[in-house]
């Protein structure tokens, strides 16, 4: 982004959305890590990050990356923990948040940063991540 002395507004608003199947054991290396969001060539702001589960899921770890190199290097920014649930047609799925991104406190990316979704536990059904952004 050139340097202005004029307040920079977000321009474009997105809603990015991934699902991750297979478990993440490790937390050097971008195995098994699926891309949840692109900042775009000015950078971005993501406000919410949350994950759904899209069958019975036991108890499992949420994870976080953001990756400044293309994906190469993942950086472990926070986890949240998923609880236990049997889903069924007649209860509403709980939606896990995770809390570093906030609107009151959002999470501020590079030009082209990308955020990684994971999860601790297979699940053939799969787990939604979705994040709220805003790209400058």
């Amino acid at each position: 982004m050139a340097k202005t002395y004029k307040a920079p507004f977000t321009q474009a608003a997105k809603l990015s959305s991934c699902i991750c199947t297979a478990a993440k054991t490790t937390y050097n290396d971008a195995a098994n890590a699926v891309l949840l969001f692109t900042a775009g060539a000015d950078g971005a702001r993501v406000s919410r990050v949350w994950a759904i589960p899209r069958a019975t899921v036991t108890a499992t770890q949420l994870q976080l990356y953001v990756s400044y190199d293309a994906g190469v290097t993942l950086h472990l920014i926070e986890t949240a923990l998923m609880a236990a649930y049997t889903m069924a047609q007649t209860t509403q799925a709980p939606a896990t948040d995770f809390v570093r991104a906030t609107a009151a406190n959002p999470l501020r990316l590079p030009a082209n940063a990308r955020l990684y979704a994971a999860i601790g536990v297979a699940l053939a059904g799969g787990i939604v991540f979705s994040a709220d952004a805003e790209d400058f």
